[in-house]
């Protein structure tokens, strides 16, 4: 473990070697604002402080306070409720501007430690002569991240010199009124704003990386509007480092670089034996460089903001989905042209440069009043480093203070930022055009892929590629995704609202319950449906037989006429349950018999003693007729297989159409049809 870590250590520095020595020319440009001394007169003037890279800066404004320089605590690593110190303002006095101590702990602290007792803005004296630098967010502290997204005050590094005379003056009573101006933090020479972000794809290196991507999530929206309405020209960017030429062919290079050394990132988890490789985020971080030029070349420069959030969301390192396979996926759902992606990517494995890596590791050395960009995440606003917090509304107020006077974009006034996203190919999310129902939700951050509920009904899936119905009430969408039909004036469907829903084809039907339900009811006459699927009581059933057993003759002719896949009720729907039935499975239907001196009845599905002439007349009637129909029928497929088709097809034809007895037999009396088919 000691050697792995000392490998690793050795590594990191030759990264960190082959950044700075062709750099040798290069600057780092602290962004100052400008810090007034009004009070006392001895020291007026203005003095340079280095804006901290948290909190939230008041670009395109100003702020007045009282200096304070507590008398305990003084360097702000504890917290000022242990001393009794609180630094809240009384009405109508100036804000207080606390002044502390560089040293001990983290420069976020301090301000939290002063934000927490009521301080408007905190001055760091620095604690030697040196040049001023950035105050930065503590890379990986766990403990840091419950403090740092909550930091709302301004802070500021000071040379040592200038917090010495600030001290000095108030140890000798004076009032120090001082006045933080960021009005010229951000230039503004026309009315369109340049800003670019350095950002990664890298989801797995702590507290930066998960404040960059809610930020990310957070603005989208409002870059959006921006970019859309041409106020603003954004331009996204990605760090690489290369290695050495001594070590390319280490087994570190190679799996923490591509094209042979020449652009490399560290190891997610800072152990090169288990997890990504370093080369895996230079690929992400590649191919989200071309899907912002493919989305450029089509005049839609802010797709790219879609693809990264959505890549966050569906492509996480945690989850194992950090790979090529869900980023086409993410490429497809936003309509973009994979084609065109990844042949802008190039060959990670080429020993030659690749353009569009090469022109990023251009771009970082600095240019004209910018430095070079070393710190991720960093945001330029027209060529100034932007310093503050990653937050929606401190961003929209640097980018704003960026506008020439008067031409501010009415977002910049009114702060509405309200947009439609999912207007535009439905934001990417999953939808069903033919029932009217889609996962895309518009909301203020920009639109979510969510799968919806609709009356009631919950639909479950990832929101991008796939949404189904779910739960109770499923059959009211849709038909609940499932199979469904309507002929003959009837209506079959799938669709079960049982066990959390299911697609099971109703009875009388076989298949898959989803794509296709096939059997008797869908294609053999409507007799038969209603006989076999218990459509009508079974007191109707025998008037039936009474009433028109020569039409129930027919209809057998015209079973025989049609192509009817049987199902086996006994075996399939297990007919006839109770213990003394026996079951026989018949064609388009099945009978039900019991053992002994017994007698089935069908709507209960029981056997019962025989008892009562009456009762015994009726069934021995009905048995009677179903003996009857069975000989015809038997006889009538006879008659088929030895007569013409023709004559047959005219004698059906007449039959149907009279719904009267044959031309051979006498007329029955009067009844009333019952058009049921």
């Amino acid at each position: 473990m000691v050697l792995k870590r000392l490998s690793l250590s050795l590594f990191l520095g030759f990264l960190l070697t082959s950044l700075i020595v062709p750099s040798s020319k290069a600057r780092f440009v602290v962004e100052k604002n400008s810090l007034r001394v009004t009070s006392p007169d001895k020291i007026k003037g203005t003095y340079d402080s280095a804006i901290g890279n948290f909190g939230i800066p008041q670009y395109g404004g100003s702020m007045a306070g009282a200096v304070v320089y507590p008398k305990d605590n003084k360097k702000g690593c504890k917290e000022f409720d242990e001393f009794g110190i609180s630094f809240q303002s009384k009405p109508g006095a100036l804000p207080t501007f606390v002044l502390v101590d560089r040293g001990d702990c983290f420069f976020a602290l301090k301000v939290w430690n002063a934000q927490k007792v009521g301080a408007s803005a905190v001055l760091v004296a620095d604690d030697m002569e040196e040049a001023l630098i950035t105050m930065d967010t503590p890379e990986e502290d766990v403990s840091s991240a419950k403090y740092i997204e909550n930091i709302t005050i301004p802070s500021a590094l000071i040379e040592k010199s200038f917090g010495e005379t600030l001290k000095k003056a108030l140890s000798n009573g004076d009032m120090v009124n001082v006045n933080l101006d960021w009005r010229e933090a951000v230039p503004h020479p026309d009315d369109r704003v340049e800003y670019e972000l350095w950002t990664n794809s890298n989801d797995e290196c702590g507290v930066k990386c998960d404040m960059l991507m809610e930020f990310v999530k957070d603005f989208r929206g409002a870059a959006q509007i921006l970019e859309k309405g041409g106020y603003t020209q954004f331009t996204p960017h990605y760090i690489t480092w290369y290695c050495p030429q001594a070590f390319t062919l280490s087994r570190q290079c190679k799996s923490q670089c591509i094209n042979h050394g020449r652009y490399c990132a560290p190891d997610p988890e800072q152990d090169f034996s288990s997890g990504y490789d370093g080369k895996d985020v230079v690929v992400e971080n590649l191919r989200q460089l071309c899907v912002f030029k493919v989305s450029n070349e089509t005049k839609k420069p802010w797709v790219w903001w879609n693809y990264v959030t959505d890549f966050q969301i569906r492509c996480p390192m945690k989850e194992k989905r950090y790979n090529k396979e869900c980023a086409d996926a993410v490429i497809k759902s936003l309509g973009l042209d994979a084609k065109k992606i990844d042949k802008c990517m190039g060959n990670p494995d080429a020993d030659s440069d690749n353009p569009v890596l090469k022109e990023e590791q251009n771009a970082q050395v600095g240019k004209g009043s910018r430095g070079d960009v070393t710190i991720l995440p960093t945001l330029v606003v027209n060529n100034r480093q932007y310093r503050g917090k990653l937050e929606k509304g401190a961003v929209l107020k640097a980018i704003c203070s960026g506008f020439e006077e008067t031409t501010e974009p009415e977002v910049c006034l009114s702060g509405d930022v309200e947009t439609n996203e999912c207007l535009d190919n439905n934001g990417g999310c999953w939808q069903d055009k033919t029932a009217n129902i889609t996962a895309c939700r518009d909301t203020f951050r920009g639109r979510v892929c969510e799968c919806p509920l609709v009356d009631g009904v919950q639909f479950k899936g990832d929101g991008y590629s796939h949404c189904e119905v779910s739960g109770s009430g499923r059959c009211k969408i849709n038909n609940g995704g499932c199979w469904h039909e309507s002929r003959d004036g009837h209506t079959f469907s799938a669709c079960l609202d049982v066990d959390g829903g299911k697609c099971q084809c109703p009875p009388g039907f076989k298949g898959d319950g989803v794509k296709s339900c096939v059997g008797a009811p869908s294609t053999c006459p409507c007799g038969l449906v209603i006989v076999d699927s218990c459509m009508i009581s079974q007191a109707q059933f025998h008037a039936e037989i009474w009433m028109f057993p020569m039409l129930l003759l027919n209809i057998l002719f015209l079973l025989l006429m049609f192509d009817c896949t049987d199902v086996d009720e006994c075996q399939e729907r297990k007919a006839c349950q109770c213990s003394a039935c026996s079951c026989k499975n018949t064609w388009g239907s099945y009978e039900c018999s019991c053992s002994g001196d017994l007698l089935y009845i069908r709507d209960h599905d029981t056997c019962i003693s025989k008892s009562g002439t009456e009762v015994r007349s009726a069934w021995a009637a009905v048995w009677v007729i179903l003996l009857g129909l069975v000989m015809a029928g038997g006889g009538g497929y006879l008659i088929y297989k030895y007569r013409l088709r023709s004559y047959m097809d005219s004698e059906i034809r007449a039959i149907m159409a009279q719904y009267m007895p044959l031309d051979s037999q006498a007329e029955v009396p009067n009844h009333v049809h019952d058009e049921r088919t």
